[in-house]
């Protein structure tokens, strides 16, 4: 009886295969995930013998006008089979030494429902005789281990043609889908975007709605690292119109933390300290809500931190400023100005030449701002700071590649302070344990005084991993609030519509604890108010003061 039932179960199930309807959007994106497979598994479509991108074009019109599953899956047996034989090169051997990191690696879609017993087989039996030469469309960058783009198509697509749009969207899924290190910690399934994103897609009908659509798309990769940098088309050129000044949110609200224009901020009257509570007459919770599809960040402090930069550019001349100074709301209708990221630039760089690269505090206590000195300013720091009882290293910045001679100084002897997984272009999809970074030296005159890291939002990449290598110096304390959460180095990809990047490599401590989104966890926790911005003091710098003398 039980034979009989299950031989029912299987002529039942396979009736049913065949007859059972299919989704637009559910072929689009198995399509899309086969494609993308076969481009960097298939022998013959990876070391470039077909026009992978024509191939597509070419079967996106029979994939539309099949309407059951098992109309659908011929259709992708028969293109394999199109593609020529596939010569048995199973079991493909992995040396000894190698130690794979797979939480992002998973084919399990090769039994998706839609399938066929016989396409799952065929996209099994591709796997195990996978590609293993030079990759056509990809290649690692040189003693770094992250992805360059090779013989792609680089052109915006037909905006009015629906499988061109398609074409765009797919292959940047699976670029990331087998080449960002950290898709498993999306908080969205890189799955679950690609069937919410096509809907988007084939309704976008020109430049700045396809774009839009890929922006939401590029924002659910959760990693600060990622920006994406949309190029205005040809009959729409727009210039962006700058606030004066810049800011942090705070309890959502804006507060100005620093003048970027002197003569354009007292045009209207902005100091630092000043409190925005609305930007053409959206309050700053609203602009929170209705932007978090569009930017892209490891976790919240970063995501306030990009949308800061956001909302302060406008495309229009005049925009609509609410204030809250002296207990009472104030509405003024600014006019705000057209000079470009190098002018703003100017400031801060005119800014940082009033900054001095270190100094002795009270109390001989030393002070180093990271994001100014250079590696030929560390034989001076440490001449002038090796007799104080501690030294406060600001990396609320950015950092020029100092953290080497810096760790001689600090470390007593050599340690590993960082280990990375890099993507197998062998093996799309996988990633293995590579490498490792090492700070210090044996140095009995090594510091011996406290070491003070001040870090929060704006300290990424070199900012944490140098702090990482700080940290092994031993008697290192980090002070201050949640870091940007995106460590190592980018993956960066320019086409003629966009630009955009992501981390390239996975980062992590020794013990292999993560650093992405997580970033570097302060010891002290110390963040910002309004008070104290408005009183010009600086609560991270004062709370590392207190801690050098008490201890607490």
């Amino acid at each position: 009886m039980k034979k009989t039932a299950l031989f029912f179960l299987l002529v039942l199930s396979q009736i049913t295969f065949g007859q059972a309807k299919i989704t637009e959007t559910e072929k689009l994106a198995a399509t899309c995930k086969v494609w993308g497979f076969l481009k960097y598994y298939h022998p013959k479509v990876a070391n470039g013998d077909f026009n992978w991108d024509k191939q597509l074009l070419d079967v996106l019109p029979k994939i539309e006008k099949a309407e059951t599953q098992k109309e659908f899956s011929l259709i992708l047996e028969n293109w394999i089979d199109d593609l020529g034989p596939i010569k048995e090169i199973a079991p493909i051997s992995t040396p000894k030494e190698v130690e794979f990191f797979d939480k992002n690696f998973d084919l399990s879609w090769f039994n998706n429902k839609l399938f066929s017993k016989k396409l799952s087989k065929k996209l099994k039996f591709i796997e195990d005789n996978r590609f293993q030469g030079e990759q056509f469309y990809i290649e690692g960058a040189e003693h770094v281990g992250n992805v360059n783009l090779k013989n792609e198509s680089y052109k915006n697509p037909d905006f009015t043609n629906k499988n061109s749009k398609l074409r765009m969207i797919f292959m940047y899924w699976n670029l990331v889908e087998y080449f960002f290190p950290d898709k498993y910690q999306m908080d969205q399934k890189w799955d679950t975007t690609l069937e919410k994103i096509i809907p988007l897609v084939v309704k976008a009908e020109n430049h700045d709605d396809f774009y839009l659509a890929m922006q939401k798309l590029v924002s659910r990769l959760d990693d600060s690292h990622t920006e994406f940098f949309i190029y205005p088309s040809s009959t729409e050129p727009k210039s962006k119109r700058f606030f004066p000044a810049d800011g942090k949110i705070i309890d959502e609200k804006l507060v100005v933390t620093e003048i970027l224009g002197d003569s354009l901020a007292q045009a209207d009257d902005i100091k630092v300290g000043e409190v925005i509570t609305k930007i053409n007459d959206k309050t700053i919770k609203e602009l929170i809500l209705e932007n978090r599809d569009l930017i892209c960040a490891s976790n919240e402090p970063k995501y306030l931190d990009k949308l800061v930069k956001r909302i302060l550019f406008s495309y229009s001349d005049t925009v609509k400023v609410e204030f809250f100074k002296d207990g009472k709301y104030i509405t003024k209708t600014m006019t705000w100005f057209d000079y470009h990221d190098s002018h703003r630039n100017e400031f801060k760089k005119g800014a940082q030449k009033k900054k001095e690269k270190f100094k002795l505090l009270d109390h001989n206590i030393g002070y180093v701002d990271m994001g100014v000195i250079k590696v030929r300013h560390i034989p001076d720091m440490i001449e002038t700071l090796k007799s104080t009882k501690a030294i406060i290293f600001d990396m609320r910045n950015y950092p020029n590649g100092t953290f080497k001679e810096i760790s001689k100084f600090l470390n007593a002897h050599e340690k590993v302070f960082a280990v990375y997984t890099r993507p197998v272009l062998s093996y799309p999809g996988r990633f293995i344990w590579s490498g490792d970074s090492k700070g210090g030296v044996d140095n009995e005159n090594n510091y011996k005084g406290k070491v003070i890291v001040l870090l929060d939002e704006k300290s990424v990449s070199q900012s944490e991993w140098t702090a990482m290598c700080f940290q092994t110096a031993g008697n290192t304390t980090i002070i201050g609030s949640q870091t940007a959460g995106a460590d190592g180095n980018v993956s960066e990809f320019d086409f003629e519509g966009f630009h955009t990047l992501f981390s390239g490599i996975g980062v992590f401590y020794p013990d292999r604890r993560e650093t992405q989104r997580i970033g570097i966890v302060p010891d002290i926790e110390v963040k910002p108010t309004i008070k104290g911005i408005q009183e010009g003091k600086d609560e991270v710098l004062d709370r590392a003061l207190k801690f050098i003398e008490t201890g607490a």
